[in-house]
């Protein structure tokens, strides 16, 4: 079985016409792989709060590699003209995805950060969000692309984004949440990856943000310039492109 859907999602990727389109690489698909099980494999409580996050059936490129949210924020990007703005700025990327890292570089930023708490590769810079080494107001645009949930201490992390975030600078913070949840949910108690899985909906998260992430954000002196899938790419098939037309664009702007 496994060996017939490796084959499965390999010609998915190679055969001519597909009728899926990869921004990111920018070939024609037939299809894009799950994460995992798919939605098989999603705790029933993420379905039924009607968490917006990854679509899990629709995840992976198999041509590329490039996740869901990866190709979405691209195209958030694009559209908003804020990948060609980043041109001569100062730019930190956390959890940098190597394909989107590689179109920031193409653009030529003045100075690009890519970093992470546990750098899987050597071009990739240590940095503790909650704890950065840089100095007050030194980037022009932050990007945290689903990293927020994996923080253990998410309204530190955000005073520590505004304060390396120049005046008039943005911060790009995508992250799961729940609008059904007036609060954003988090207990100690929530100690193992199976409790953490059934509660956040993946092993690895330390929360589930509710409908008072925009509150929060706000609250550590943001201004807040969200946007939704439909105002920006109404006119995009988003099944087509592998995208959830229900995650909005979080962003965010350092007043003046």
């Amino acid at each position: 079985m496994k060996l017939f859907k490796t084959a499965k999602y390999a010609l998915a990727g190679w055969l001519p016409g597909g009728r899926c389109h990869c921004v990111m690489c920018g070939h024609r698909v037939w299809c894009f792989m799950p994460y995992m099980r798919g939605s098989a494999g999603v705790p029933e409580l993420m379905r039924v709060i009607n968490t917006v996050g990854s679509d899990p059936d629709w995840f992976e490129c198999p041509r590329c590699g490039a996740h869901d949210r990866e190709r979405h924020l691209l195209m958030y990007l694009e559209k908003t003209d804020m990948l060609m703005g980043m041109r001569g700025k100062a730019v930190l990327h956390f959890a940098p995805e190597k394909r989107l890292a590689l179109r920031i570089s193409d653009v030529a930023p003045a100075r690009y950060v890519p970093c992470d708490l546990y750098p899987s590769s050597p071009d990739v810079q240590r940095v503790d969000m909650l704890q950065m080494q840089f100095a007050d107001q030194s980037f022009d645009v932050v990007i945290a692309n689903h990293v927020l949930e994996h923080v253990d201490d998410d309204l530190k992390a955000l005073k520590e984004i505004h304060r390396v975030l120049k005046s008039g600078g943005h911060a790009i913070l995508q992250t799961p949440y729940s609008a059904k949840l007036h609060r954003t949910w988090q207990d100690p108690g929530i100690d193992t990856d199976a409790a953490r899985l059934q509660a956040y909906g993946q092993a690895d998260h330390v929360r589930l943000f509710g409908r008072d992430i925009f509150d929060r954000i706000v609250a550590a002196g943001f201004e807040c310039h969200v946007q939704q899938h439909a105002d920006l790419l109404g006119d995009v098939d988003a099944r087509s492109c592998g995208v959830n037309p229900i995650e909005p664009l979080f962003l965010f702007r350092k007043p003046e």
